[in-house]
């Protein structure tokens, strides 16, 4: 008899009642992107229903194999420890059921493109035509007793940093660890940007997100130089239903676990989207051997000729044949961001 899949959307919970909402909202979001299986849903916290409610349902309507994932950006105590303890508990007190436990959202091409639009959103409905380069962004993680999850933070700032070319980019957190938004704020004022984004990288509203703004208010009284603004969080953006529809279905599937999974030439990522496709090729081939002990002994010298081709059949878990050759003239797909005030040009002679 075949197994009766079913979806088990876990999340933290929230005295909030907008981001119990929300919450609702992100678990319909990825039913309608899995309309093969039933979806349902829980909090570990402050909320109802809890995760055993949603797990009585699926398994009350005859489902004998769920797929739970966890309702979460990064993978900190709630996802590593609280969630598991409680799916773990609830199979073994249940003859016959499976659960299998998917991973959190994380660091994921489709994420940094949710909150891509975020920030473009917020810089959009700016008053000011201020460059990019002189605007800086500064991005809001939860903050956790984990630094695993912490950095991946400040992973997801440099992404967006670099992704959209902007002067620079820090990351605060609203609490737990260092810096906090305040003092992380009031030091990004003494860098000299005439405009500040505050992008706030969490799911839901809450008592949090409230506190992040206030800050950025505060901070801004005090700053009237200085243009702040405050961008949108994720909430229920379509890109980031996506991703949590992909972590339910990778479960049975099975994950690429390779860095390929943030590769540009792969997957569109920020700022490089013209680079999805591209041939991957070795341009330092040119250069084997040169150097070595015998490169030079021998009188060779090492203008090869390039008439051969590359099939660059990679064997590295996926294949990137993608179909575009170029010339070997040593020459690299061009840096959306060449020329960055504080960037590449700023190393050239007749910079100074």
């Amino acid at each position: 008899m075949a197994e009766k899949y079913g979806v088990m959307v876990c999340g933290h919970g929230s005295r909030d009642e907008g981001a119990v909402r929300e919450f609702g909202s992100v678990a319909r979001g990825i039913a309608e992107r899995l309309p093969q299986y039933d979806v349902d849903s829980g909090f570990l916290e402050f909320a109802t229903p809890i995760i055993r409610d949603g797990l009585d349902r699926l398994r009350g309507s005859g489902h004998d194999h769920i797929l739970a994932i966890p309702g979460m950006l990064f993978a900190a105590g709630h996802a590593k420890n609280d969630i598991p303890s409680v799916l773990n508990t609830y199979a073994a007190q249940h003859d016959g059921l499976t659960i299998s436990y998917g991973r959190e959202l994380g660091i994921d091409p489709k994420m940094i493109r949710a909150a891509g639009d975020r920030i473009r959103q917020a810089l959009e409905s700016a008053e000011d035509d201020v460059p990019m380069h002189e605007t800086m962004l500064v991005v809001v993680g939860r903050g956790a007793s984990d630094p695993d999850a912490n950095s991946n933070v400040t992973k997801v700032m440099r992404l967006l940093w670099e992704g959209l070319g902007f002067g620079w980019g820090e990351t605060v957190y609203s609490g737990v660890t260092f810096p906090l938004v305040e003092p992380g704020l009031e030091h990004a004022a003494r860098l000299g940007y005439k405009r500040i984004v505050v992008f706030p990288y969490f799911l839901f509203t809450g008592v949090l997100i409230n506190r992040i703004y206030d800050y950025t208010d505060k901070v801004a009284a005090e700053h009237p130089e200085i243009e702040f603004i405050k961008a949108p969080y994720l909430n229920d953006h379509p890109l980031v239903l996506d991703c949590f529809a992909e972590r339910v279905t990778e479960i049975l599937e099975g994950t690429n676990n390779m860095n390929c999974g943030m590769c540009k030439y792969r997957e569109q990522a920020l700022g490089f989207e013209d680079e999805v496709g591209l041939k991957q090729e070795s341009h330092h081939h040119h250069v084997e051997g040169i150097g070595t002990g015998d490169a030079g002994a021998n009188g060779h010298s090492h203008d090869h000729d390039h008439s051969h081709s590359h099939s660059h059949d990679h064997d590295h878990a996926h294949g990137h044949d993608h179909g575009r050759s170029h010339s070997h003239d040593h020459h690299h797909h061009p840096y959306p961001h060449a020329d960055h005030p504080l960037g590449p040009v700023s190393m050239k002679e007749d910079s100074k």
